[in-house]
């Protein structure tokens, strides 16, 4: 009798996981999984924002660029690109057409005020004017 009641405690410890405890498991990894996959993405966004803000500073410089070898400001970014039929003293090319569009493949919107001003803006990560966090404007001012 005794080798009869070792063997049936043997073939219980041996049967494995139970459904229960195989679910509980695989929504354990499911939300670690989750937490890992907001961290990254998140840092893409974050990493985005940086980049717009690097590039708006680096497209105002090529503006003043523009403006100090033509004497007036660009009408639009794409004069950056290839020569305005009017611009006397221009040097350029002063950027590339990919350079022109911000991380989310938007173009930089350029306002030109006349008064020797201008912005340089990205929408953010939701591409609408406003917004808060990774969707809030950056411009250069």
């Amino acid at each position: 009798m005794n080798a009869e009641r070792t063997s049936t405690l043997y073939s219980r410890a041996q049967r494995g996981f139970s459904l229960i405890e195989i679910l509980i498991v695989v929504a354990l990894i499911a939300v670690i999984a989750g937490m890992v996959a907001n961290q990254v993405f998140g840092g893409k966004d974050r990493a985005n924002v940086r980049i717009a803000q690097g590039q708006i500073a680096a497209l105002s410089g090529k503006v003043s660029e523009f403006e100090n070898d033509t004497g007036s400001l660009p009408q639009r970014l794409d004069e950056l690109v290839t020569s305005p039929g009017n611009a006397k003293g221009w040097l350029g090319p002063y950027s590339k057409e990919s350079e022109l569009k911000d991380p989310w493949n938007t173009p930089y919107e350029y306002r030109n005020s006349g008064d020797r001003s201008f912005t340089i803006t990205s929408y953010g990560a939701d591409r609408k004017p406003g917004g808060t966090g990774v969707d809030a404007d950056i411009t250069n001012e």
